[in-house]
């Protein structure tokens, strides 16, 4: 488990399908106390609790985590194992190739492909669901004005404007998530093919355009 961390790799319900498949679970003690599973959750779903981090690496088949492993975890695995996590690959070659000489091969979650057959794997969709919707209750936490427009007997109190830049999988939960919370919301995206979705969210996308129209560059040679 990694400090801070609140997500777990694997849920009780997700123990239970793996149980009667025929797989011996073992989890870490403490595993999902940050997701509101206790140890006592996943003993009933028919997984064993252990404590002792050490020998569940060094004997696993397969192992899953949320975050990549710690380089000096690497020589725990066993040999010719599964490791099942987020990696980040091509920032992480000296981890990815410690990997290799260990004989483990991996799956890297954010680069499963977002297909039809691969949706319920699709862990970087997740992610950015709940990046987008954090961002704007972080945004109403700290902001210095209440997001809904309200009416009072001293006034009225005109709603937040809120500008979300890029209309993908978190913009689009931002956005929803802003209005859900009565602020005026305002989307941009520079991909044509997402200013129509966008605009049925926010109904209102903006267009931004050149103060001065680009001029072509002419190119003189001269011997």
């Amino acid at each position: 488990m990694h400090p801070g961390e609140l997500r777990a790799p694997l849920t009780p319900e997700s123990v239970t399908r793996l149980v009667k498949l025929g797989a011996q679970v073992e989890v870490e003690s403490g595993l999902g106390l940050g997701s509101n599973h206790p140890d006592s959750a996943y003993t009933t779903a028919g997984a064993a609790i252990a404590a002792d981090r050490n020998s569940l690496l060094s004997s696993a088949d397969v192992v899953l985590r949320v975050r990549k492993p710690p380089l000096e975890e690497i020589a725990l695995l066993k040999s010719g194992c599964v490791h099942i996590s987020l990696l980040d690959p091509f920032n992480e070659k000296d981890l990815i190739q410690k990997l290799a000489e260990r004989n483990v091969s991996t799956i890297s979650m954010e680069l499963i492909p977002r297909i039809t057959r691969a949706q319920k794997m699709d862990a970087l969709s997740s992610q950015a669901n709940l990046g987008g919707y954090e961002a704007v209750i972080l945004a109403a936490r700290y902001s210095n004005k209440i997001f809904p427009m309200m009416t009072t007997a001293a006034g009225t109190i005109l709603p937040a404007k809120v500008f979300i830049i890029g209309a993908g999988v978190a913009g689009l939960q931002a956005i929803a998530t802003a209005k859900r919370l009565g602020a005026k919301v305002t989307a941009y995206d520079t991909r044509p093919s997402w200013r129509n979705r966008s605009s049925r969210w926010a109904g209102n996308f903006s267009r931004l355009t050149s103060a001065k129209p680009a001029r072509p560059r002419t190119v003189t040679r001269r011997r």
